[in-house]
């Protein structure tokens, strides 16, 4: 005979299925991120985070994606990669390595480098160095030499790597062929061992031991302390990675099973994650766990899944809901109750979800309120089909054993069933839209959408329905569109309105209290809490005051942690929390004993309230303390308990630094950030700086702010723009600073980038007083050359004034009245003795004065036109001398006498001096002769004679006779033309030293007539 316990627990099931079945679903806590939310390709092959933050993505033919929470950025082989095929990913501080199907790729601030290879299955940094898992053995990077295949042994050389380890003392090798153990990765090492022959696949190194992977096989372990003692994990089996998570917890990815959680003291299965908890795929490639403590599951064909392990379970439709929407959730003694989109209600118990048959009489209604009465009987209110009252009975049936002599009762068998009654205008009730309804000992309340609030009660037995009384605008209440409705301590029934009207019932009396908010606005939500109410409102946040809402309300804010306006839902936790129900998910509100924000938390999908939207009161609270929030995308359980996670401090970062619209491409950005040492040059014409800079927070993308400062400035106002322009900067030194805070203000460590921008040299000190000294030097230098010039000028006029005081000089000598009056005489002396002479002399001393007058005016002559008037000279000289003598005039075959020209007059002062004081005056007959000859650059004239010699002739006949005074003048005319030296003159001596003669040198220089 059964007990009958056993029985009654055995009917409950039985009645469970009966009425709708009994669906046991595991909570979704997966969001799943697809080709829709812009994952190039849903074959996700391996996942990490760089130090920023980012998430990057290899695919298999999709390329590479870079996740920021929100958006991705895609790189393909059209950008420089190798391949759209990628098997392994590793990133470094400012580097990220890409394996491909057809080598590697490393992405730097540079751009794209590749690298042909084997496949690249995976890539390890142990001890500062890079290892390539290939298809065709192991391979090592380093910048110098790019890839270099290391000769191991045929045994791994050959085969495909799939993984390599490092314990501290020995190199692990995971190859489809065996598992080996290495004393180093060189060739030839002293210490080689293949452990096992299998296909492994995954290697994990513990303190105590090392995890080996195979496809079939399990997982194998071998344990550091007993080398010969190895341990076997059978299952799971195809096995694709492994990583131990949460120090305690080996997470591992099968082909398969999912990711299957092996306890790592126990080696138990602890827990599993595949189809019946939302992965769209059994094939698992990766997990991580990222820098805010999420876990990331990359799959392949169902894209990537972000894991939540906090203190949220989601319930929808792929869990068991009839659908998404919860329009209302109750919390009874041991289940939970809710409405499920228009397909009538649910129950959430021990045994799982429970579909509840809907009634015919409100297909496709929404039920907007559930409560329930001491006896267990479920009241709900619906969107135009009245109130639903689901009414709990029970049977008692005796089962009897009968034979041909007697009965005998065998057990008493108790059957539980539900039965429906409606309450509607058909039936007599006032409104068929509810809004709330509240149960006070046997009296019914309902807020109507329009009709105000009914008080009633029903007699199920009887089907009878009593009005007590109907409260509208004639009992008070000036606003009839409620919202909610609420009792306090004191009995009373308080009401908020669309209006934002407050008012309470009590005693069947109205006190309404008008508009009791600074503003006109709909207040959704009522909720009491240590004799405090407080009021949700739809855009103007939460406010409260006394119980007796006799002070004026006051709003809770706090500019440190903002949070929504829009509260479509109010609930004090079992802590004293408040929490409210907004259109971004749900914000747990720390309070003071003054009634103001001490913290804030919020918790939006990427804190697993996956259900986003909060619907109209859709909340309650268990017996446990447990949380029960309704959502337009499911109903989510919160577990009371510590938050398991914590926020991280924000860190922010450039990104992008550009000089005139150019990206500054030539510096790591990173190392120039907060480096004093490190001063970017810019030119003077280089005043428009643009920086960009990010934080990348996973969790929240959207609720980034940034601030900045120019050097010693103030900061800006908090902004999400992580631009700045920087136009029209002065010249100096600059600090560009920026920070950035989080969803819940916390603050980032500011970061800072020195510049400095040269000024133009018409600013800088030195350069100004280099001017004002080159001013001065100038100015000095002009003076000195003016004076220079102006004393030049002087002694060119000084000069020119001797030239034309030599050449009147010279003129007066060369037309000297005793020098006509001896030819005078002469000519008259010849008139008795010679006629014939005295004809030839006149004619010619005309002759020759006629060309001392025209050449008079002229400042050089022909060369051939002053030999002409020498030649007229000598002659006169011939004619008047009683004493012949012989002269020659010679020019050099390189004088062209009709070309080069000469200063009038210039020879015949020494003609005439060597005639009357050197050939006359000696005993010899005499030889006078005239060369004429040139350089480059000086017309050469030489006279010589066979005279007394001239300083001879001069220490005869000192004082300042004629020739003296000729000769004077003609040297300063010469050394005026030609410098000084310009006049050679010296006396011919013979071999016994006597004198022959004078010679005279002079130059000019040469000018020619072309």
């Amino acid at each position: 005979m059964l007990k009958p316990m056993r029985v009654v627990t055995y009917f409950v099931v039985l009645f469970s299925f009966l009425v709708g079945g009994v669906l046991v679903a595991q909570n979704n806590q997966l969001q799943a991120y697809t080709l829709e939310d812009g994952l190039p390709q849903s074959q996700v092959y391996d996942i990490v985070q760089d130090s920023i933050g980012y998430l990057w993505l290899g695919t298999q033919g999709g390329g590479l994606a870079r996740f920021d929470g929100e958006n991705f950025k895609v790189w393909k082989d059209v950008d420089g990669l190798l391949s759209n095929y990628i098997h392994s990913l590793y990133a470094t501080k400012d580097s990220l390595f890409i394996g491909s199907k057809q080598g590697i790729t490393i992405k730097s601030i540079k751009g794209l480098t590749s690298i042909k290879s084997p496949q690249i299955n995976k890539i390890i940094r142990i001890n500062n160095h890079i290892y390539l898992a290939t298809n065709r053995g192991v391979y090592k990077y380093t910048k110098e030499f790019g890839l270099e295949k290391l000769q191991l042994t045929t045994g791994i050389d050959k085969n495909r790597i799939n993984d390599i380890v490092y314990d501290g003392a020995h190199f692990w090798i995971a190859t489809n062929r065996a598992l080996w153990k290495l004393s180093e990765l060189t060739e030839k090492p002293s210490y080689i061992l293949k452990v096992e022959t299998n296909d492994f696949t995954a290697l994990i190194v513990t303190e105590k031991a090392v995890f080996a992977a195979t496809f079939t096989d399990g997982i194998l372990i071998y344990e550091y302390g007993d080398p010969t003692k190895e341990l076997l994990i059978r299952e799971p089996s195809r096995i694709q990675s492994m990583v131990v998570l949460n120090t305690t917890e080996l997470w591992v990815s099968t082909q398969n099973e999912g990711v299957v959680i092996i306890d790592m003291a126990t080696y138990d299965e602890q827990n599993r994650l595949d189809k019946k908890v939302g992965l769209k795929v059994p094939h698992i490639r990766k997990v991580i766990n990222d820098q805010q403590a999420n876990i990331w599951i990359a799959s392949s064909g169902g894209g990537f899944y972000k894991y939540f392990q906090n203190n949220f379970k989601h319930y929808n439709k792929q869990s068991g809901l009839k659908g998404n929407r919860v329009y209302a959730v109750y919390a009874d003694k041991d289940a939970i109750w809710a409405s499920n989109s228009e397909a009538g209600l649910v129950r959430i118990d021990s045994l799982g979800i429970q579909l509840i048959p809907q009634n015919p009489h409100y297909a496709n209604t929404k039920i907007k309120t559930i409560t329930a009465d001491s006896k267990g009987n479920i009241w709900a209110g619906t969107d135009g089909r009245g109130i639903l009252f689901r009414e709990l009975l029970q049977k008692t049936h005796i089962k009897i054993d009968s034979t041909n002599f007697y009965e005998i009762q065998r057990d008493t068998i108790i059957e539980k069933y539900a039965k429906d009654h409606f309450l509607d205008t058909d039936s007599g009730f006032p409104s068929d839209w509810i809004r709330k309804i509240h149960i006070d000992k046997n009296t019914i309340w309902a807020a109507t959408y329009s009709s105000g609030i009914v008080k009633f009660t029903y007699d199920a037995a009887k089907d009878s329905l009593v009005i007590l009384k109907k409260f509208g605008k004639k009992e008070g209440i000036k606003d009839l569109l409620i919202r909610d409705m609420e009792e306090d301590s004191k009995g009373r029934i308080w009401y908020a309105t669309k209006r934002g009207h407050l008012g309470y019932i009590q005693e069947d009396t109205v006190t309404h209290l008008d508009s009791v908010l600074e503003q006109s606005v709909t207040i959704n939500s009522i909720v009491f809490h240590k004799n405090n109410i407080y009021l949700g409102t739809a855009g103007s946040g939460i406010w409260w005051s006394d119980s007796e809402a006799k002070q004026p309300f006051k709003k809770l804010t706090n500019p440190k942690f903002p949070f929504s306006n829009n509260c479509y839902q109010l609930i004090f936790d079992a802590d004293d929390y408040l929490w409210t129900g907004t259109e971004k998910g749900v914000y747990k509100l720390e309070l003071s004993q003054a009634n103001t924000i001490e913290n804030v938390f919020h918790f939006g999908r990427n804190e697993g309230f996956l259900g986003i939207e909060t619907c109209l009161n859709a909340v309650t609270q268990d017996a446990q303390g447990n949380l029960w929030f309704g959502a337009i995308y499911g109903l989510t359980k919160y577990e009371s308990g510590e938050i398991t996670k914590t926020s991280r401090i924000p860190k922010v970062h450039f990104e992008t630094i550009e000089v005139g619209r150019k990206v500054l491409d030539t510096i790591h950005l990173e190392e120039w950030t907060n480096n004093a040492s490190k001063i970017l040059q810019l030119n003077p014409t280089q005043t428009q700086l643009t920086f960009t800079y990010r934080t990348v927070a996973i969790d929240h993308p959207n609720a980034i702010q940034y601030r900045f400062k120019l050097n010693k400035t103030e900061w800006s106002a908090w902004s999400s723009v992580n631009t700045q322009s920087l136009i029209g900067l002065g010249y100096g030194a600059h600090s560009f600073i920026v920070q950035s805070r989080n969803f819940r203000w916390e603050e980032s460590t500011p970061i800072s980038f020195q510049f400095f921008i040269e000024s133009p040299l018409r600013q800088k000190a030195w350069f100004q007083w280099m001017i004002v000294f080159l001013g001065v030097v100038i100015f000095v230098g002009i003076m000195i050359v003016y004076r220079k010039r102006v004393k030049a000028e002087q002694e060119r006029l000084q000069m020119k004034n001797n030239l034309l005081s030599l050449e009147h000089k010279a003129l007066q000598l060369q037309m000297n009245p005793h020098f006509i009056f001896n030819v005078l005489n002469g000519i008259k002396g010849m008139g008795i003795q010679n006629p014939d002479k005295m004809n030839t002399t006149i004619n010619s001393f005309a002759t020759l004065l006629r060309e001392i007058l025209y050449n008079s005016r002229k400042d050089v002559i022909a060369l051939d036109q002053e030999i002409k008037t020498l030649r007229n000279y000598i002659e006169v000289e011939l004619l008047m001398t009683e004493t012949p003598f012989d002269y020659s005039i010679t020019v050099a075959d390189e004088v062209d006498e009709e070309e080069v020209l000469i200063p009038p007059m210039l020879v015949q002062p020494f003609v005439e001096n060597a005639i009357r004081h050197g050939i006359l005056k000696g005993k010899n007959m005499g030889k006078l002769s005239l060369q004429f000859y040139s350089s480059e650059t000086f017309l050469y004239c030489r006279i010589t004679d066979n005279g007394v010699g001239i300083f001879k002739s001069q220490q005869a006949k000192k004082g300042t006779d004629h020739q003296s005074m000729a000769l004077s003048v003609t040297r300063e005319r010469l050394e005026s033309i030609s410098g000084k030296d310009a006049l050679q003159i010296k006396e011919i001596r013979t071999e016994d030293g006597s004198v022959d003669g004078t010679e005279i040198t002079f130059k000019i220089p040469l000018l020619t007539d072309y």
